[in-house]
């Protein structure tokens, strides 16, 4: 998968966070004291730095890093997995959207995580590995991370996995609590928990691969987070709680824009860095 955009400029950090905390547009500029022409400027895309480090810290958000994001200034670096894993980035409407596939190299065993918009770069993998693909997993069911699950589940015969949470059910699939377990092979599963974008947000949290790797959906993005406008505290509280206390050399498989890891998150998003 080559070089994929952030999935959120710094004006989309600034205005999903305002959105999630509702504040209005003559609140945040009164408390920062920022002219409403500034405010509008830099929800627009313009990176007035001191305005910006003025609505970062109104925001609770991390005035170095809102400012690096507004210049471009930081990518994450990419992990390398030599095997058992592999990333899938296809568009969807106006945006792309990721999906993923683990397995055991030895035990010819994989277990997908989401299909994005299209699922056929993830078969052809699975047909040129000689994989059997046991599971597929589902972060949530909004349509870009499904749409093409119909197609996965009938030519793979995989067993179908989502949170009972989710408002939009899927028809045949199989329901998880938290803490719930599952292994592939040698490769062991855990569900972890992450609403707050969606109901039954769950992360997947994978060990037994090079790295521990935590697929996260729409729960964290490079240099941001998923959003809600009713239930964006909550996303955040089980953000820090149930995906910043993994192991600091976590991979995160995001559901949207580059894989990071939790290492460099910690630095560098300005929703978590300190």
């Amino acid at each position: 998968m080559g070089r994929i955009p952030l999935e959120d400029n710094f004006n989309d950090v600034i205005n999903k966070t305002q959105r999630g905390l509702n504040i209005s547009d003559e609140d945040l500029a009164l408390r920062a004291e920022v002219s409403p022409e500034d405010l509008a400027a830099v929800k627009g895309g313009k990176p007035i730095d001191v305005v910006v480090r003025r609505l970062a810290r109104h925001l609770h958000l991390a005035p170095d890093q809102l400012e690096a994001l507004a210049h471009k200034r930081w990518y994450p670096q990419q992990p390398v997995f030599p095997k058992g894993f592999a990333a899938f980035n296809t568009a969807y409407e106006d945006m792309t959207v990721n999906s993923y596939l683990v397995w055991d190299a030895r035990a010819r065993i994989g277990a997908a995580f989401d299909t994005g918009a299209s699922c056929e770069g993830m078969l052809d993998v699975i047909h040129a590995e000689g994989l059997t693909l046991r599971y597929i997993f589902l972060t949530h069911t909004h349509e870009d991370h499904v749409a093409d699950l119909a197609r996965l589940a009938r030519e793979s015969k995989a067993e179908v996995w989502a949170s009972g949470l989710e408002p939009a059910p899927i028809a045949g699939a199989k329901t998880f609590e938290e803490n719930a377990h599952f292994h592939i092979g040698a490769i062991a599963v855990k569900t972890l928990f992450t609403n707050g974008h969606s109901p039954g947000m769950t992360t997947f949290y994978i060990t037994g691969l090079s790295w521990p790797l935590a697929i996260v959906g729409d729960s964290i993005f490079a240099s941001s987070m998923g959003g809600s406008a009713t239930h964006f505290a909550d996303q955040y509280r089980n953000n820090r709680e149930k995906i910043l206390t993994l192991p600091r050399d976590t991979v995160l498989a995001c559901g949207h824009g580059p894989i990071t890891t939790l290492g460099q998150e910690k630095l560098h998003n300005p929703f978590f860095a300190r």
